[in-house]
């Protein structure tokens, strides 16, 4: 790389963007980053909104961070404590209760309750998940293939790519049902009970705007269970909130000599003879360099940063057809106390209090939130994810208070006939009605609050509609069409500009890898 003051500007310092300019400047490139807001992260945020409570704004727990990504950086290092969740608590409408263990035997004993079946096949189950999720795992660390292209450069990516995995030949048709099935066709195929279906359909649901019975959904269940950092058993909180991971990556690659600017909103790339030369920041400054990255979601860097008069039109229609309407929302609490739930006693389950909790106990009643939303309202009952950190945390919250953190489906981006603006105040009812139908009183104990709609998290964080992946993880925006056939390999029509962020390979969540995987695209194309 060569000219200008920089080799690499990162447009945005959420944890992706972060995540490629420390990859960058390990490998000796000078790097700047520039994030629009106050602070970095993205949603990978921490902040103080109610004084004296700090808060994991947008995502909340650890789940898919790249244990590549830790160790290359160090993160440990830097600050990254991970403390485990490894009990998921579900709470019955009878007042009975499930809960999900990281160990399978402790698992069995709880489906076993329920169904005896279903509590002899779940090891089988869950290896079944193991294998193909081990595939798919691997799959997260390679650049999409073309297979479209007819050169020899991208026949031979796509026979290379195809020898690597001659060892997972077996496991093809499990991932062909995973990607096409809908979660509940796919979990009907093993168990026989709508509860348990329900505890392993929920993850589906998870940031997407679909029903348990609707095709693909199988697929996020995946997505979700991915996690595999060592000693969390795939989940956990973040010592000092989802914000401490940004920080210990920026901290990281400032010790390389990468550079990070706040409050330098970027309102143009650069674009000269179909390459980028850098960017233009709003407040009229240009900064130059021969490579851009982009942790920007791709409608906004295409569509609005570049322009659809720079770019090829076929590709210009593959991005606006990009499907991003979200229906998630996040509401931050803080409060005297953590729902106290009917269902819990400590007795009986085994541990002290559950931290970790799904509120949608049948396929029924996941299925119903999904039509609210579907016929253009919000959910009468969502379906919600309450998560209580200053149990395990004493960073976030005065002495003897509490932060609740609720993320949950289904309030759609735009509602039909209705306003939002109108709308806001039931909704958040609804949902405090829903927290006390299983945590009676929970809400007299709240202090305070931020209520994040779609249209919030799309104005605050940038996720494109509120999408929390950028964009829906359907088969048809994944892998080598994510964010749009023949561009999957984080390159763009502009040569110079590349996407580090969850639009690209392999979408969204906290894990870094579509940053490392661009990060080392840029590092092939401009070698030293």
């Amino acid at each position: 790389m060569a000219g200008g003051n920089y080799d690499v500007l990162i447009v945005g310092g959420g944890h992706n963007g972060l995540t490629c300019g420390a990859y960058l400047a390990k490998a000796g490139r000078k790097v700047l980053v520039l994030e629009r807001r106050h602070l970095i992260g993205g949603a990978a945020v921490t902040e103080e909104v109610v004084p004296g409570f700090r808060w994991s704004v947008a995502s909340y727990v650890m789940s898919l961070l790249s244990p590549r990504v830790i160790n290359d950086l160090e993160l440990r290092k830097f600050g990254l404590t991970v403390l485990p969740a490894t009990e998921l608590f579900v709470p019955l409408e009878d007042g009975d209760y499930i809960v999900f263990h990281d160990d399978v035997k402790k698992t069995q004993a709880q489906f076993a309750r329920f169904s005896k079946h279903d509590a002899e096949i779940y090891p089988a189950f869950d290896q079944m998940l193991r294998e193909a999720t081990n595939v798919v795992r691997r799959l997260l660390y390679e650049t999409p293939v073309d297979p479209s292209r007819r050169d020899w450069k991208s026949f031979k990516a796509t026979a290379s790519l195809l020898w690597r995995y001659r060892d997972a030949a077996g496991q093809i048709y499990r991932i062909a049902d995973l990607m096409t099935q809908s979660v509940y066709d796919f979990l009907s195929r093993w168990f026989e009970h709508d509860v348990i279906k329900a505890v392993l359909a929920y993850y589906a649901s998870i940031g997407t705007f679909a029903g348990p019975r609707t095709p693909g959904t199988a697929y996020v269940l995946m997505h979700h269970v991915m996690g595999e950092h060592a000693g969390a058993g795939g989940w956990g909180f973040v010592r000092g909130g989802m914000g401490a991971i940004s920080n210990a990556i920026a901290e990281s690659g400032k010790r390389w000599g990468m550079e990070i600017r706040v409050d330098a909103p970027v309102g143009r790339i650069l674009v000269e003879g179909s390459r980028t030369v850098g960017v233009a920041l709003k407040s009229g400054e240009e900064i130059r360099a021969p490579v851009v990255a982009s942790n920007a979601n791709a409608k906004h860097l295409y569509l609005d940063l570049v322009g659809r008069t720079e770019l090829p039109a076929e590709f210009v229609r593959e991005i606006e057809t990009f499907k991003t309407f979200s229906t998630a929302f996040k509401i931050n609490i803080a409060c005297e106390r953590p729902p106290q739930y009917k269902a819990f006693d400590k007795a009986k389950v085994g541990f002290d209090y559950p931290t970790y909790v799904h509120l949608g106990p049948t396929i029924e009643y996941l299925e119903r939130a999904f039509e609210d939303a579907k016929h253009g309202g919000f959910s009468a009952r969502p379906f919600i994810t309450p998560v209580a950190p200053t149990i395990v945390d004493d960073t976030l919250a005065p002495r003897g208070k509490h932060v609740v953190n609720l993320f949950g489906g289904h309030a759609p981006y735009k509602l039909e006939g209705k306003d939002w603006n109108n709308e806001r105040g039931r909704f958040v009812d609804t949902v405090m009605r829903t927290m006390d139908g299983f945590a009676p009183g929970f809400s007299s104990g709240v202090i305070d609050m931020q209520v994040l709609l779609p249209q919030d998290l799309e104005e605050l964080i940038g996720l494109p509609q509120g999408h929390i992946f950028h964009g829906e993880l359907t088969p048809d925006q994944l892998f080598f069409q994510r964010p749009a056939p023949h561009y999957a390999d984080y390159r763009s029509p502009i040569e110079g500009l590349y996407l580090c962020g969850s639009s690209a390979h392999p979408g969204g969540g906290v894990s870094g890898i579509p940053g490392y995987n661009a990060a080392r695209e840029i590092l092939r194309d401009h070698r030293r």
